[in-house]
């Protein structure tokens, strides 16, 4: 299934969203080129995987972490059922640069 995607506030500058992944689910490895990631767990459990260097943070709801601008990243549903996760992109030009 297609992960889910609620806008709760879209700027030039600045974008805030809920995403719900499937269990097992994950968002293609990618990058920003301007925009830093702030992801907020709140329920289920993902991982934010990275490369270069290859690093891995788990959370659980309540717990956060931040993406910086030109990481390389991708979140995975590790549990087994939905997850969500509130994620705040900014301050700048969004763009989703996709890396295989």
């Amino acid at each position: 299934m297609k992960n889910r995607d609620e806008v709760i506030l879209e700027t030039e500058d600045v974008r805030v969203r809920i995403l719900t992944l499937d269990a097992g689910q994950a968002t293609a490895w990618h990058f920003h080129s301007e925009v830093t990631d702030k992801m907020l767990c709140l329920e289920g459990q993902i991982a934010i995987e990275y490369q270069g260097p290859q690093e891995r943070v788990d959370l659980h709801p309540g717990g956060r972490c931040e993406v910086t601008v030109e990481r390389v990243h991708r979140v995975v549903n590790t549990g087994p059922e939905i997850a969500k996760y509130l994620l705040v992109q900014g301050v700048g030009r969004y763009d989703f640069n996709a890396v295989t």
